[in-house]
């Protein structure tokens, strides 16, 4: 009986350590999802500004760019995923790797061949057990991302979009990442980004219609100009929400890592109450069972 309440007593401690980290990591990324938030909503309005303009740009001028043109010669797909540094965040980054994976399925069973890019030591240690070669790597800062890294990212697939198809050119840019709605909401998008799908429709209610723009000197200079700026900021919008998705993932990951840690602590002090009542009734037994052998003989 002696070594069970040790036993027990070993696991609420170590139980109890383990509360204590879970708190402290839930309470650091709710005082981060402020912030996060904040910043994926600041850069929301220049996101939407610029696809509109691109978008009326593209629409009203008939050029073809290479960025809005399709190439079927190309059979190379550069697929972008967005996962996190750490883990303790649920199931955030395996949603991100379980939608990548089926994109990268469906591209395979096309014809074409995934050139993969990754960012957050996730999905790096993901590919690189399974031996997968990646093409690109970004990693430190999956909770606060800045404009650099994402600059960064943008220049490096537009030059491999860029590129020729004999140099490693790819004809296909997809982006997979986790789009924030609320703080009990976050959803894994795949998101088509190159080449620039142009769709003329029906307006939404309450849209505004698109602008007409007069181009100087003209439309090929104006796209030269926006597309890639167009491209950096899609890029930062999405490591924006991902960001936010992941600190929203770890509180409710580690809020409800507390509450169990909480539940085995009264386990297995009811269990170690148990033992320890279970001994002393044994102690009062042999003390009986003696004093009545005694009073026998």
């Amino acid at each position: 009986m002696a070594g069970q309440q040790r036993v027990y007593r070993q696991r609420i401690k170590s139980t109890q350590s383990l509360k204590k980290i879970f708190r402290a990591m839930e309470l650091i990324a709710a005082s981060r999802i402020g912030k996060a938030r904040s910043r994926m909503t600041a850069a929301s309005p220049y996101a939407r500004a610029i696809t509109r303009a691109v978008s009326a740009v593209a629409t009203h001028a008939d050029v073809d760019h290479p960025l809005t043109t399709e190439r079927p010669e190309n059979n190379r797909v550069a697929v972008l995923l967005v996962t996190s540094d750490r883990g303790m965040a649920g199931a955030y980054s395996a949603s991100v790797l379980r939608e990548g994976e089926k994109l990268i399925a469906e591209q395979l069973e096309r014809g074409k061949e995934v050139v993969l890019y990754v960012t957050g030591r996730r999905a790096v240690s993901f590919y690189t057990f399974r031996h997968r070669e990646l093409a690109g790597r970004w990693t430190g800062a999956s909770d606060s991302p800045t404009a650099e890294t994402a600059q960064e990212i943008a220049n490096t697939l537009l030059d491999a979009f860029l590129a020729d198809t004999d140099e490693g050119g790819c004809g296909e840019l997809h982006v997979v990442y986790t789009h924030f709605v609320n703080m009990v909401t976050q959803t894994p998008r795949v998101v088509r980004m190159l080449p620039l799908e142009v769709v003329e429709g029906v307006m939404e209610p309450g849209e505004e219609p698109l602008p007409l723009y007069e181009f100087e000197p003209s439309p090929e200079v104006v796209l030269d100009a926006l597309l890639p700026r167009y491209i950096q900021s899609r890029i930062y919008s999405c490591l924006l929400h991902a960001a936010a998705s992941e600190l929203a993932a770890r509180q409710r990951a580690m809020h409800t890592a507390t509450e169990n840690a909480e539940d085995l602590i009264r386990m297995y002090t009811r269990l170690a109450n148990q033992a320890r009542q279970s001994e002393i009734t044994q102690e009062i037994s042999e003390i009986v069972s003696g004093a009545d052998a005694l009073a026998a003989s």
